[in-house]
């Protein structure tokens, strides 16, 4: 499978750098100035350039026909990709032969935005190569982001417009038995390798499976297309075309996942890892380390990695402390305590819950435009997760919208064990999900006119993470969080992610064992019991993915303040933002480069007269 989209490693940091800081203007497609034939030249090597990028694209939707139908293009819609380990085999060979070529591309002369595209596919490529290499594609099965759990959760976000697409829908379904059956020999290759996720979490997965195998009809996870038609299909098909997709579900879909069920029971919980920590992994201490830099965007140490967590967790409880003090608690614990206590400041109801943070999300809309330019036109949607990941979900997360806007983008909200969620960290991941987080700098991205269609849809972890981070604190700058349990929920979130720094590090570089981190959250955080186990878990499976948020929101913060400094009364906080969003998702050394740069035409056009 295609990996997620990698950070830019320091080489390619300082190539980028050595080549001119003009190089992420993003907006500017004006190639550097050169004359006669090296302009000819230069032209017609950005012209192979985009030939590669379009080939990339084209190979990439044709090989996993199931994220263009997420992206609404429904070409392929009647199947799913090949996800055995021969066709990534092919997938990896493919891919370094493109970097290759990419790689013996010069770019002298290129425009500044055909250079950043040439360095971040680059940047793509060598982030799956290496992937590859380490072994990670035989490990797709965990039960916080598991092959098993995309493929229902895809499902519900393929595009349902005709008949067609609904005959499409059940012949894929039909297909579904062949995607399991090479997730199982990818995994029964990882347990060869030693490449296993830990023995703990293996019920989670059984249960999760079996949740998916035993509803049947109407109320199986796949059969949310059929529960509801739209107007643009006629409605003497409905009987049919539901009909056909049940069949499916009940034929080939539950079967399948029955069988993965007892495959997970019977042969891979017992080749389950024994410590937590990825360390435990053969060359496990160089996948955490490629796992930094990737998903962080980062070449910090671990152990510095862990020393700014806390630093982090000691600055944000000194600030609620103060609060505490304020309500007239003696300290933070005992605060902590009564509002643990508190059942006024648990949810009531799981719809309550969505309320809440359709209230948020809507009243934040009509004051972007004080912090932004350049605003999104998709629209954003409220909707519970499904009843089968409760268990394992975090407390809310984001699911991009089509670029058509077709399907909206959505904050998913975990409602399960209402009783036990509080309130006061709601309005906080409500900006943090939708806006002005994860929905509006994803739907900005993939609206950007200029940029091909890997870089409108890139997801660099400490960039698109870091910002949804700054976007909570965006709110208090506006005056939000009027309620003081709100507020101190904002910096409780703040502390969540401070944490991660501490336990991400902790679990697979100093080798903490999960006790050892529960004991921490419980000492250290505002969680829920639900999310803080969750949570914990989470950091497990998903090595480095805990450290982008702060890491991220940390370099918007350093970034803006090297602006304000430079710039003085000069300085543009919406400019400042439609910068930093204007190009899309980057890796954080790019990002910084674009600022420099942003603020060097911003002293430019100071020093200009009239």
């Amino acid at each position: 499978m295609r990996f997620p989209m990698p950070t830019l490693g320091p080489a390619l940091a300082l190539a980028f750098a050595l080549v001119g800081s003009a190089a992420c203007s993003g907006n500017d497609g004006h190639p550097h100035h050169v004359a006669g034939r090296d302009r000819e030249d230069a032209d017609v090597r950005m012209a192979m350039l985009a030939t590669l990028i379009d080939a990339h694209w084209a190979s990439y939707l044709r090989d996993w026909p199931e994220h263009a139908s997420f992206g609404g293009d429904d070409r392929g819609n009647a199947r799913w990709g090949d996800a055995s380990p021969d066709a990534l085999a092919r997938q990896d060979a493919e891919a370094r032969a493109l970097l290759a070529q990419l790689q013996a591309l010069d770019d002298d002369g290129f425009s500044d935005t055909a250079r950043t595209n040439r360095w971040m596919l680059i940047d793509r490529l060598e982030g799956e190569v290496a992937a590859y290499r380490l072994g990670l594609w035989m490990m797709p099965l965990d039960q916080f982001r598991g092959m098993h759990l995309a493929l229902p959760a895809m499902a519900g976000t393929f595009p349902f417009a005709s008949t067609r697409h609904y005959e499409d829908y059940a012949a894929r379904l039909e297909g579904l038995p062949a995607v399991l059956a090479a997730i199982t020999e990818r995994a029964r290759l990882g347990m060869r390798a030693g490449l296993v996720p830990p023995r703990h979490l293996m019920d989670a997965l059984v249960a999760q499976t079996e949740a998916i195998a035993a509803p049947a009809g109407l109320d199986n996870a796949f059969a949310g297309a059929v529960r509801t038609f739209p107007d643009s299909v006629p409605q003497a098909e409905h009987a049919r075309l539901r009909d056909a997709v049940l069949a499916a579900i009940d034929a080939h879909v539950r079967p399948a996942y029955r069988d993965l069920a007892r495959f997970i029971e019977t042969e891979y919980a017992a080749a389950g890892r024994l410590e937590p920590g990825i360390w435990s992994l053969p060359n496990g201490e160089a996948l955490y380390l490629d796992q930094v830099r990737r998903l962080a965007s980062t070449d910090m140490a671990p152990a510095d990695i862990h020393a700014l967590g806390l630093r982090e967790v000691a600055r944000i409880e000194a600030e609620m402390t103060r609060i505490a003090h304020d309500q007239g608690h003696p300290d933070l614990a005992s605060m902590r305590a009564a509002m643990r206590d508190d059942r006024t400041r648990y949810a009531t109801s799981r719809e309550q819950l969505l309320d809440l943070y359709r209230h948020h999300v809507t009243r934040m809309a009509p004051r972007l435009h004080e912090l932004f330019g350049l605003l999104p036109e998709a629209r954003v949607d409220v909707a519970a997760v499904p009843a089968h990941s409760e268990t394992t979900f975090s407390a809310a997360a984001y699911v991009p919208g089509t670029p058509d806007g077709h399907r909206p983008g959505t904050v998913l909200v975990n409602t399960g064990d209402f009783a036990s969620r509080s309130l006061s960290t709601v309005e906080a991941t409500a900006y943090h999900e939708g806006i002005p987080g994860h929905h509006m700098q994803m739907s900005i991205a993939r609206a950007l006119p200029d940029l091909p269609a890997f870089r409108t849809r890139a997801v660099h972890l400490a960039f698109v993470e870091g910002w949804a981070l700054y976007s909570e604190h965006l709110a208090k700058e506006l005056g939000f969080y009027e309620d003081p349990d709100s507020d101190y929920g904002r910096l409780a979130q703040a502390l969540t992610r401070a944490n991660r720094l501490v336990l991400d590090t902790g679990v697979h570089h100093l080798r903490w064992d999960r006790a050892r981190m529960v004991a921490w959250l419980r000492t250290h955080s505002d969680a829920d019991e639900p999310d803080l186990q969750a949570e914990v878990d989470r950091y497990i499976v998903w090595p480095g993915q805990g450290l982008a948020y702060k890491i991220g929101e940390l370099k918007l913060i350093e970034l803006r303040q090297r602006a304000q400094q430079a710039l003085g009364a000069g300085f543009d906080l919406r400019g400042f933002h439609d910068t930093v969003l204007g190009s899309g998702s980057m890796p954080l050394s790019l990002l910084e480069v674009r600022i420099d740069r942003w603020i060097a035409q911003q002293q430019m056009a100071e020093e200009r007269p009239g």
